[in-house]
């Protein structure tokens, strides 16, 4: 007979740790810095498509206070686990899990540069590459280890309930800087759809950990 040890408190995977010590710790950095130096880091749509083309990844690591970037941090943590553990926990699905990460945060970016060409308000925070560890979570979380459906049950659910969220933050104003700003809700939508789209092709990517995975 064996006996199965308990599972520890706090067993986040690395990777899932990094981009949420990424997120607090560009905070940390960051927060005594000019405010030129802030605006130079931030999207600003508009400038986006006269070429300042570093704001979609620079965006990331710059948040409006501490309340933001301890949210995002957490979302990190909570559903970067499942999707690094998916990918693989090697150096490998390390860095995979991180290009992942990056490249939901410019998709989520570019989009909303889309959406407001001509916008000059400045774009700061993780939250379009973190609602796109939640949308690759989503298709995880079902079957650890397997990457599910597109439109699987916890897909479909998770994305109602993230965009009722995001259409209530764009009533109500800012949830996430506790009223000191407004916030950029299409990215985090769009960051979601995005991880649930890409997930497909970065498990493959990821080599025999993220093999296992649903047709699409």
């Amino acid at each position: 007979m064996t006996t199965q040890r308990p599972e520890p408190i706090f067993n986040a995977p690395w990777p899932a740790l990094l981009a949420a010590a990424s997120i607090l710790g560009s905070h940390l950095l960051l927060m005594s810095a000019s405010q030129e130096t802030i605006v130079s880091l931030a999207l600003i749509p508009r400038d986006f498509w006269e070429g300042a083309w570093t704001g979609v990844v620079t965006m990331m690591f710059v948040h409006d206070g501490w309340v933001h970037a301890l949210m995002n941090a957490a979302f990190a943590l909570a559903f970067g686990a499942p999707l690094a553990r998916t990918l693989g926990l090697n150096g490998r699905g390390g860095g995979i899990f991180c290009l992942f990460y990056l490249a939901c945060g410019v998709a989520s970016g570019v989009g909303y540069a889309a959406l407001h060409p001509e916008r000059t308000a400045v774009v700061v925070g993780a939250s379009g590459a973190v609602s796109g560890l939640m949308g690759a979570a989503a298709r995880v979380m079902d079957n650890p280890g397997q990457v599910g459906p597109m439109f699987g049950p916890r897909v479909l659910s998770l994305g109602l309930g993230w965009l009722i969220v995001n259409l209530v933050m764009a009533v109500t104003g800012s949830l996430l800087t506790m009223g000191a700003g407004g916030v950029a809700w299409e990215a985090h939508l769009i960051g979601f759809i995005a991880g649930v789209l890409m997930l497909g092709p970065f498990a493959r990517w990821a080599g025999p950990v993220g093999e296992a995975f649903e047709p699409d």
